[in-house]
């Protein structure tokens, strides 16, 4: 079982004014809540930790783990107020985030919360987004990738929203203690620029990432694919052509595709994904294009199962 931590939240998609009026849909989101969806749909046992409120939103968001699969016994409810993140589609498909959450349930979180033991058929956490960052879900986080860091495949995807979490210079700090018990970092290009004001690149990024202790940092770089780095080297793997409708969610459905792939090739250890090699590395970052590229094809985070992604790779193959 993979456990997901992080946040849970609403995410409004506003359409073009009309008049006096904005046109928006209330939908199930949170780039952690969507790597979990993303991992039930692609066959990997998932569980959700992080905190939800008993709210209106917070009851649907129970609701679709519940339906996709994920099991809810880890999720922890609040009177605190759900989330919500106002998405806005640019014109070249990229979302424009802003986030209304102070005090909100997911960031509520408490290390007195914290589960006392994690179960054996527990074989990975994932952390990622704000709640790297933002108190006191933060530090509730953190204590349990130290913990369980060593005994468990930790994955850590910094999917860095300025907008949310201030001051970078206290980013960089903050996350530290993640990256430090990280197994595996994924991370957009995007987030590699933001996090070090663009004086580094990708590969002196990862090798950052490899110091700190990660076995594998994979970097995704838009429809120009994803580049690997490991101990066994660098694997670059090209982007997949597809008419784009948005892009939202399409880190998660990689990060989720990742863990999946691990899950599915016997690899979700800590030695295991040590001892990869660029082929086996090259196949995991091409399963993970493969299923961002479906997502991106798709309005909002609608992330593929496991049977469409293998279907777009068979037909990959066969052109």
């Amino acid at each position: 079982m993979i456990l997901v931590c992080g946040e849970a939240l609403i995410d409004l998609l506003v359409g073009a004014p009309e008049g006096n009026e904005m046109p928006a849909r209330a939908v199930a989101g949170g780039s952690p809540f969507n790597v979990a969806v993303g991992l039930a749909r692609l066959g990997a046992p998932t569980a959700f930790f992080g905190g939800i409120s008993r709210d209106r939103f917070g009851t649907h968001l129970v609701d679709v783990l519940a339906r996709e699969g994920v099991d809810p016994r880890f999720v922890v409810r609040s009177d605190s107020l759900s989330t919500i993140s106002v998405v806005a589609t640019q014109a070249d498909g990229q979302p424009l985030y802003s986030f209304h959450g102070a005090g909100a349930a997911d960031r509520m979180l408490t290390p007195d919360r914290l589960p006392p033991a994690l179960p054996d058929e527990v074989r990975a956490l994932t952390f990622g987004s704000y709640t790297l960052v933002v108190e006191p879900v933060a530090s509730t986080y953190a204590a349990l990738a130290e913990r369980e860091a060593g005994r468990r495949v930790i994955s850590v995807d910094p999917n860095l929203r300025p907008g949310v979490v201030g001051d970078l210079d206290r980013w960089a700090e903050t996350t530290e203690r993640f990256f430090r018990t990280a197994d595996i970092v994924k991370a957009s290009d995007e987030d590699i620029h933001i996090a070090f004001g663009g004086r580094m690149g990708l590969a002196n990024a990862a090798r950052r990432f490899l110091d700190l202790g990660a076995r594998l940092v994979v970097i995704t770089r838009g429809d120009k694919g994803a580049v690997a780095y490991s101990r066994a080297g660098e694997v670059s793997v090209p982007g997949r052509s597809v008419v784009v409708r948005d892009t939202v969610g399409a880190g998660d459905t990689f990060h989720a595709a990742l863990l999946a792939g691990l899950h599915r090739t016997g690899r979700l250890s800590g030695g295991a994904i040590a001892a990869l090699d660029t082929e086996a590395i090259g196949e995991l970052v091409a399963y993970g294009t493969a299923a961002a590229a479906i997502t991106c094809s798709r309005a909002g985070a609608d992330l593929p199962t496991a049977a469409e992604v293998e279907a777009s790779l068979s037909l990959a193959m066969a052109s």
